[in-house]
């Protein structure tokens, strides 16, 4: 089991590759599955974040959250930075205006779950990323309005309900967070609760891979569908993690965080909330029917993002002198 789980995080970003590409064989060969499959995606990425959580030390997380430096720098590259990057790039689909407000929607608001999973596998700082979730949670549902005010104007907030965001924080982040921290307390006294917790390590791999399956199935072939009007926004797409990822790292360096800080903040900058924010896409009226699909777009862009990340950050977010803190 043990030569089983370093093999697979040996080959991890091979074999997350391999489970995007036969996500879209799958949702190409069978689109009748698609509904399915999106019923399938919440409780698949709810059990992989149990056991991200489950892996990481709580009684870390208070110390985490009082590294300022740290959060202050994702905080001000999250809401200072991309939303000037998110405008500038917004500009080129502003002449269509559901591709505009899928864009602007899908890339003001920083991802708060797998993103944690992510910068674990490239040795960034998962317990401060995971205390500082319910800030960026909480941050991000009371500045899109503003932010979506700034970019669009008065109409497209006016459509926006917060009910999905409320619940998609309770069901991805709050529920599989009380699990982890339960399960981490009663291991010390009941074997069953043990077990799970020392095998959660060699699970991680195989629920990445499912998640990562599961979401570009349920999505690729409404995107095919669309092909035509979503190309427009793919270049967009792949242009920002190329710079917001940099961003992120170049503002946590100036705040003098450490480099699993500085692999953690290029995460926290490139990564975006779309599978939290797609019930938000969804809830809009008629005329922005396509804007679900430009944040399910964005989605397998970043997916494929994100493993190229997972490989270059370490290479290029490397220690420094100085710094004490590790995760």
């Amino acid at each position: 089991m043990r030569r089983l789980r370093d093999a697979a995080e040996h080959h991890q970003v091979v074999l997350y590759v391999a489970a995007i590409m036969a996500g879209a064989v799958v949702g190409l060969a069978a689109p009748s599955a698609a509904p399915a499959l999106e019923a399938a995606i919440t409780p698949v990425l709810g059990l992989l974040l149990f056991v991200t959580f489950l892996g990481v030390p709580f009684s870390h997380i208070g110390r985490a959250l009082r590294d300022l430096r740290f959060v202050g720098s994702i905080v001000i590259a999250n809401f200072v930075f991309v939303p000037v990057l998110v405008f500038c790039l917004s500009r080129f689909v502003a002449h269509e205006p559901a591709l505009f407000v899928g864009v602007l929607l899908v890339l003001l608001a920083p991802c708060v779950d797998y993103v944690i999973v992510f910068a674990g596998l490239a040795g960034g700082s998962r317990d401060r990323l995971l205390a500082a979730t319910p800030l960026l949670m909480v941050l991000q549902i009371a500045l899109l309005p503003l932010l979506l005010w700034w970019t669009a104007g008065s109409d497209v907030v006016a459509a926006f309900e917060v009910r999905p965001f409320v619940a998609a924080f309770v069901t991805l982040i709050a529920l599989p967070l009380a699990a982890a921290a339960a399960t981490q307390l009663l291991a010390r006294r009941v074997p069953p609760a043990r077990r799970v917790t020392e095998g959660a390590p060699a699970t991680m791999v195989p629920l990445m891979m499912l998640t990562l399956g599961i979401v570009v199935a349920s999505q690729v072939s409404a995107v095919s569908a669309s092909l035509l009007m979503l190309v427009s926004v793919v270049p967009l797409f792949a242009v920002f993690p190329l710079v917001a990822a940099p961003t992120g790292a170049w503002v946590a360096r100036l705040a003098g965080v450490d480099t699993p800080g500085r692999r953690a903040a290029a995460f926290s900058a490139a990564t975006r909330n779309s599978l939290v924010i797609l019930p938000l896409a969804l809830a809009l009226p008629a005329p922005y029917a396509l804007a679900p699909l430009v944040v399910v777009t964005q989605t397998l862009v970043e997916l494929i993002a994100m493993v190229v990340m997972v490989s270059l950050v370490p290479r290029f977010i490397r220690d420094r002198p100085g710094t004490a803190y590790r995760s």
